[in-house]
């Protein structure tokens, strides 16, 4: 029978145990971190105020940015603290708090990629009914269910993190609690945690991504029907979505679709770096309204002086 241990804090490994790559990590992810917080802030607020971005795209772009700061706020101050700290731990109280908001965040950040999707559907193959189909209201119902299927999954699957036993080894191979490298290191209650961790991220997974990508094969069967340069024009709109789309989905199924081994969450944890600061900044960088709409802020401020 295994020796089970009350857990009271964990040890997380971080990504490097080098001394001088820790000082140079916390000067990279400070900064990628501040970006990442000024680029999608400042998204939120210039939706907010700017007329040319009163769309249902930008509305629902407005929440995809909101979901970033609090996803990239959930790991990354943590992960700051411990790469300067001598001892690098968090609460168990702390790691399963952790775990509820990384597993709500990735999906409502899933549901409300499929709900862009289906709105560059309906922009593009709708377009005569797309301001009445996508009013207000409409908008408002479907950016709401991401948010509460979201969260109430992630109480269930945080409940079955709370069912897993430790027997001595409290070191996380990672930079945050993460459920693969929880399931690695415990010793009891690991197959109903594994197994429904992988059903969940399939079936979650799948759904929301069928919905992208039924949208997609219909958008391009309309793009192709239209004149090229009308064509063009119209799957612009769905650049920066196709790239966030690509990067999101591929990292969170090279992480949770597989049984946690020693390997995958060493490969894991590198993938992990990528979806925690680079993805959060992709429409920032990429989306051509939103510098536009910057730009004629600055020209506004500028001609004020």
């Amino acid at each position: 029978m295994s020796n089970f241990t009350d857990v009271t804090e964990f040890s997380l490994l971080g990504l490097t145990s080098h001394q001088e790559l820790q000082v140079l990590f916390f000067v990279v992810f400070l900064i990628v971190y501040m970006i990442t917080l000024l680029g999608n802030v400042g998204i939120i607020i210039l939706i907010s105020i700017s007329p040319q971005l009163q769309s249902p795209m930008y509305f629902f772009l407005s929440h995809l940015s909101f979901v970033d700061v609090w996803f990239s706020s959930n790991v990354t101050p943590k992960m700051l603290e411990n790469l300067l700290s001598e001892t690098k731990t968090i609460s168990y109280v702390g790691c399963l708090v952790q775990c509820y908001f990384f597993i709500a965040l990735v999906h409502v950040e899933v549901y409300i990629l499929a709900v862009m999707a289906f709105d560059r559907y309906m922009a593009i193959c709708n377009p005569l009914l797309y301001g009445s189909k996508m009013s207000r209201i409409v908008c408002v119902q479907l950016i709401s269910v991401p948010y509460i299927y979201g969260f109430s999954v992630s109480l269930m699957c945080t409940l079955w993190t709370y069912g897993l036993y430790f027997c001595g080894n409290f070191e996380i191979n990672h930079f945050y609690c993460a459920d693969p490298p929880l399931i690695k290191i415990a010793c009891g209650g690991v197959h109903i945690k594994e197994y429904t961790m992988i059903v969940i991220a399939e079936i979650n997974f799948t759904y929301s991504l069928s919905v992208v990508l039924i949208s997609y094969t219909l958008i391009v069967v309309a793009v192709l029907r239209m004149r090229s340069a009308d064509g063009r024009k119209a799957f612009s709109t769905c650049g920066s979505h196709l790239t966030a789309v690509t990067m999101f989905y591929g990292t969170l199924i090279f992480m949770y679709l597989r049984r946690p081994t020693e390997e995958s969450v060493e490969q894991g944890k590198m993938v992990a770096v990528f979806y925690t600061t680079v993805i959060p900044m992709i429409y920032s960088l990429r989306n051509k309204d939103v510098k536009e709409a910057v730009n004629k802020v600055i020209m506004k401020a500028n001609l004020g002086q």
